[in-house]
Parts: structure tokens; C-alpha cells; sequence
């Protein structure tokens, strides 16, 4: 145990990349920028469209060099800012899952490694808010990126794009909650001005997910959500990687 903790402490401590948390408003996402501090390399997680521009800028003022542009799944709710990005940067390699169905240069599966300088994104399936759905997991387990499948006290909703709460429930924990207790846990979202959280957090407080399988699959049942307001305008273009003719 000691021992184990003390190489995840040093791996966190020798590995730590360029971090930053940015914030789309009218959608609540968020988008994470990492790089590695020698090499330059960065890459971005889950774009917007409306601020491509914002995170692009940011990116030449630190002088570093995007080389990827990665997708948790095929979002509903906002227009993704990989078609964008692609076209503003064309060396720049739009990512996501095979199993979402949409357009990207390069296809994400389970257990794949993707790298940026000396650092590693293990990718994670967790499909239930969408079949399509992965976790990013940072440098093995300091950082978890978890797209809609683990929200900070709660998660993404499972009654569309092929949404399933059972399946949900038993990817977020042989998946998600298996990671280390410290391991920082960052959501696509927060509506309540929420910026992370820990996989023990979760496990210990999240009203949704410490149910039983049968509780949760119920509790989401009966959450009577709307119907997403942008997702007949997202989620074709999504489709396409995000690009507008």
C-alpha cells in the first residue's frame, strides 16, 4: 500500500502537464487543455464551436503546438469545435469513439493509449448516457476525464443516442470507480458552478450512482428530463465531426 502510494504520488508529481480548465457558458461545458511543458505537444478535450477561437488563442500565447482534438462521446447539447479546429489547424487530428458513429480521423477503442509528449490518455469505454461514450484517464489514474457518464454528483441522462442506465451503472463503477480514490475527476459539465471532484468523492457521494444497479436504473427512469434544446441542430453536424457546410 505504501509503496503503491508513494510511486502514484511521485508519477503525479514528475508527470504533471500544462492543466487548464476552460468553460463554455451557454452549454456548461467544459474544455481541457493539456500539454507537456518540454515537447510543446498539446492536445484538447471535448471543443466547443463558439469557443474554438478562445482556446486556439490560448494556445499560441503559451506557445504550444495541438496535435489532437479528442471527443468523450457525440455530444447533444453543443456543436463540437473539432471541424473547426481542423480547419484553422490542419495538422491537427480530430479524435472519438468508433462506436459513436461519427466522422473523425481517427477512431478511439477501449484500452488504446493516446499519447502527447512524455504523457499518456488511456481510453476507457463507459457507454450509457451514449453508446459511444469514453473516459479519459491521465498518466494512469491522476486525472480522469469523464465526458457525461460521471457528473460531479450525479451523470448524463440515458433516455436517448441509444442511452442505457444499466449499462451506465456497471461501466462507471468497473471503470471509473476502480481508478485511484485521489484521482481528480473532471465532468463535460457542471451546471452549479462545480469545477471537479475525486473518484472516492463519487463513490461516496453521489446521490445517483451509490444506489443499488436496480435503484439507479429506476431513479433514471423517472427523472422526466426534456428533450435536449440543441440536440436536433448538434448532434448531425456532431456526426460530421462538427463541420458546417
Amino acid at each position: 500500500m505504501a509503496m503503491g502510494l508513494l510511486k502514484h504520488t511521485i508519477l503525479a508529481t514528475m508527470s504533471a502537464p500544462i492543466f487548464r480548465q476552460l468553460f463554455e457558458k451557454e452549454s456548461c461545458t467544459y474544455t481541457y487543455l493539456l500539454g507537456d511543458k518540454d515537447t510543446k505537444e498539446c492536445i484538447l478535450i471535448d471543443p466547443v464551436l463558439e469557443t474554438v477561437e478562445r482556446d486556439l488563442n490560448l494556445i499560441k500565447e503559451m506557445g504550444l503546438n495541438l496535435t489532437k482534438a479528442l471527443n468523450t462521446h457525440c455530444h447533444a447539447d453543443h456543436v463540437t469545435g473539432t471541424g473547426k479546429i481542423k480547419q484553422l489547424v490542419p495538422s491537427c487530428k480530430s479524435m472519438i469513439s468508433k462506436e459513436s458513429g461519427a466522422k473523425a480521423d481517427e477512431f478511439l477503442e477501449d484500452g488504446q493509449i493516446v499519447t502527447f509528449g512524455k504523457h499518456e490518455i488511456e481510453v476507457r469505454a463507459t457507454p450509457g448516457h451514449t453508446n459511444g461514450c469514453v473516459t479519459f484517464v491521465l498518466n494512469k489514474g491522476v486525472m480522469c476525464f469523464t465526458g457525461d457518464a460521471v457528473l460531479i454528483r450525479g451523470c448524463g441522462r440515458t433516455d436517448f443516442q441509444q442511452g442505457d442506465s444499466g449499462m451506465l451503472y456497471d461501466k462507471v463503477h468497473s471503470k471509473i470507480f476502480t481508478l485511484p480514490d485521489d484521482c481528480l475527476l473532471y465532468p463535460a459539465h457542471d451546471y452549479k458552478g462545480m469545477t471537479n471532484s475525486t473518484v472516492l468523492e463519487e463513490k461516496t457521494n453521489n446521490p445517483r450512482l451509490t444506489k443499488t444497479k436496480d435503484e439507479f436504473v429506476d431513479i433514471m427512469e423517472k427523472l422526466g428530463l426534456p428533450y435536449p434544446k440543441q440536440i436536433d441542430k448538434a448532434l448531425p453536424l456532431n456526426l460530421m465531426c462538427g463541420i458546417q457546410d
